[in-house]
């Protein structure tokens, strides 16, 4: 039976997996900061907001409240979705053929979903239109920390001086940095900063286009940072140092993958009408920041950096 023969579909096991799969290895924040399983629905974190003290106690003296206080970080879901339109002929095509057109749909899909983490978590915006997203509070956006470091004139040639003075900013705030996400462009800087004599700082790094670690953290390097090409207006950002484990997720739907007949499921006209069917692919994510504080950003105030 061919595989686009029904009014679903279920796909083949190494398919589904690797969407999953590429949308982790497609994601910044999946790559320093691992989900963790979440029902579907706002899922709510207990905060320590004051640190116990202990109590040196005197013999037959009292015992006092050693003060320790505590709050709550709810996890909100977000739904993101891929819809990919095909003209029906492509059913009456062999399975293998069939079987192509999904293995695209989860490279692509797996991709557009993988960012979609990262542009919610970074930048709070709906990366179809680059808007911001009203249902993404601010608090919930790590590129709204207050913590931030400007690339200047002056510090255009010591990239890794800059990357210290984030890290700096995230220790004084009672963090511990362990992961950096860097924009392409400015992994790529660093990565060709050379001393005076010509050598490079940072030779290990290549060009910066596959950086796994840099100075001891954890490291990925993502057009997400910045949010190009989806972002509307440049945010500047350059890079993200922070300890990455603040930022808690999770997948609380699996994806599944919907061939759609009838209708105009994206406003793009009837499909019947235009000969055409779709797929669809969908995920909810859930996440929270739990202390914009444990992270610092990176931004480029010179043009062309």
């Amino acid at each position: 039976m061919a595989v686009l023969a029904t009014g679903g579909i279920t796909l083949p096991k190494n398919i589904a997996d690797g969407m999953f799969k590429k949308a982790q290895q497609g994601s910044a924040i999946a790559a320093l900061s691992g989900a963790e399983p979440q029902q579907f629905g706002e899922v709510t974190y207990m905060t320590l907001t004051g640190r116990p003290k202990a109590e040196l106690v005197a013999e037959g003296a009292d015992k006092a409240d050693t003060n320790a206080t505590f709050g709550t970080k709810i996890a909100t879901p977000h739904k993101f979705q891929v819809t990919m339109r095909f003209n029906e002929e492509v059913q009456w095509a062999d399975e293998a053929y069939q079987l192509g057109i999904l293995q695209a749909l989860a490279d692509e899909g797996g991709l557009a979903l993988a960012r979609a983490l990262d542009l919610g978590g970074f930048h709070g915006i709906n990366p179809r239109t680059g808007a911001a997203a009203a249902s993404i509070v601010v608090g919930d956006r790590i590129a709204t920390t207050t913590n931030s470091v400007e690339i200047t004139t002056a510090t255009l040639t010591t990239p890794d001086l800059v990357i210290e003075q984030a890290a700096g900013l995230v220790i004084a705030d009672g963090y511990v940095p362990n992961g950096i996400a860097f924009d392409p462009t400015y992994a790529w800087t660093i990565a060709t900063s050379r001393y005076a004599d010509g050598r490079k700082k940072y030779p290990e790094l290549g060009f910066g286009s596959n950086v796994t670690s840099f100075e001891g953290l954890g490291a990925f390097s993502s057009s997400t940072v910045s949010g190009a090409p989806e972002i509307a207006s440049a945010s500047g950002v350059k890079a993200i140092v922070g300890q990455w484990d603040a930022f808690r997720w999770g997948v609380q739907k699996n994806i599944p993958v919907e061939l759609i007949r009838y209708g105009d499921p994206d406003g793009l006209g009837d499909l019947k009408r235009k000969n055409q069917i779709a797929l669809r692919a969908e995920v909810v994510y859930g996440w929270a920041v739990m202390d914009l504080d444990a992270f610092a950003t990176v931004v480029d105030k010179v043009a062309n950096v």
